[in-house]
């Protein structure tokens, strides 16, 4: 009798500790698929800012005065206004991922901060003044979200170059200077 009321406390005990285990298990394998998760849509936002559509974008916008108008842009060639909708898109979607924790907000600010408020400071109104027009307060929603979490960090943020540079790095020369804007200029 002693021997089963022994076992019965045994397989108790092992019933507990494989619950714990599985459980322990479980949570182990939930935090391993966040981080992959994480990784996985680093990578792909990395592979966005490498896609020509958005590169042309960029030049193009780039170039246009800040805070330029709806009606402004809408006057020019459609390629701006395209270009606005294409960059529009990209921070749209980082946005949403930063704010549904797919993405963490230090990567993004660090692959596309400084690049997301150029382009806020270019198409803020353009984005505004379409909302008015289209009726549409969400048009744009998560472009806002994340410049303006980037603007109130930016104060604090200090360029990579500088941040974690090589200070005894010798200076590119004017000709690889100039060779370097080619290649990015015939890239775009």
């Amino acid at each position: 009798m002693d021997n089963l009321q022994t076992y019965s406390a045994m397989a108790e005990i092992f019933s507990a500790i494989t619950i714990v285990l599985g459980a322990a298990f479980a949570a182990f394998q939930t935090i391993e698929y966040r981080k992959r998760q994480k990784s996985q849509t680093a990578a792909e936002l990395c592979k966005r800012f490498a896609e020509p559509e958005l590169a042309k974008a960029v030049t193009l916008i780039r170039q246009l005065p800040d805070n330029i108008g709806l009606r402004e842009l809408q006057a020019m060639d459609a390629e701006y206004e395209q270009s606005a909708q294409v960059v529009g898109m990209t921070f749209e979607t980082m946005g949403l991922l930063v704010h549904k924790e797919m993405a963490s907000f230090t990567l993004t600010q660090e692959l596309a901060g400084g690049l997301l408020l150029m382009m806020w400071r270019k198409l803020e109104c353009w984005l505004t003044e379409t909302r008015v027009e289209q009726d549409n307060p969400r048009f744009g929603e998560w472009v806002q979200y994340l410049a303006e979490r980037m603007q109130d960090c930016e104060m604090d943020m200090v360029p990579a170059y500088q941040a974690y540079g090589c200070k005894n790095k010798p200076q590119a020369t004017a000709s690889a200077q100039t060779t370097i804007g080619q290649i990015v200029s015939a890239g775009a």
